[in-house]
């Protein structure tokens, strides 16, 4: 008894958002540098490796649509694992996320409903839709970290991707900074 109410009394003084904000710090995580074309992972906060990457073929700037080649900024999640990749393995991200939505619907790049299925999609932790005007499909994957050559994706060599398909579950925060 007296274990669940340390429990709770620990729950209940963490900072707003309780389980959720201790997750930022508890677990693991990925952080991508396009400007330094590096992708870091972490865990329990702390630096497990450090891998070179590839980004879309017009790595500057923030994806804006689908086909534009830019790799998305902002954070996101993996929401789906493929073993089955044409590029070795690969981890989906939920690109576009609800700020990506809520600044095309302000845009008028997408729809009120495109905007509240994405939304939905992020409240439940699974991919969101990948067919609208902001494009989709955004993976970590394999085949090659030397260029920037995928159309927005997050390229590694296959060994480093094997090790993030391995270590990372789906729900793993991923953070892409310029």
């Amino acid at each position: 008894m007296l274990r669940w109410v340390v429990l709770l009394v620990s729950v209940l003084l963490l900072p707003s958002g309780g389980a959720a904000a201790e997750s930022e710090t508890i677990g693991w995580r990925i952080e991508v540098r396009k400007e330094e074309r590096r992708l870091r992972l972490w865990r329990d906060g702390v630096l497990e490796a450090t891998y070179p990457v590839g980004l879309g073929f017009s790595p500057r700037g923030d994806k804006i649509r689908e086909g534009d080649g830019a790799t998305p900024e902002g954070s996101y999640r993996v929401c789906v694992k493929n073993p089955q990749s044409r590029y070795h393995l690969s981890l989906g991200i939920d690109y576009p996320n609800p700020d990506d939505a809520r600044q095309a619907l302000e845009e008028e790049r997408i729809s009120a409903e495109q905007e509240a299925a994405i939304r939905r999609a992020h409240r439940q932790g699974i991919c969101p839709p990948w067919n609208t005007d902001l494009g989709g499909e955004i993976f970590l994957h394999g085949r090659g970290a030397g260029a920037d050559w995928t159309l927005g994706c997050v390229a590694l060599e296959d060994e480093h991707i094997e090790v993030l398909f391995r270590q990372v579950p789906i729900g793993t925060p991923v953070d892409i900074v310029p």
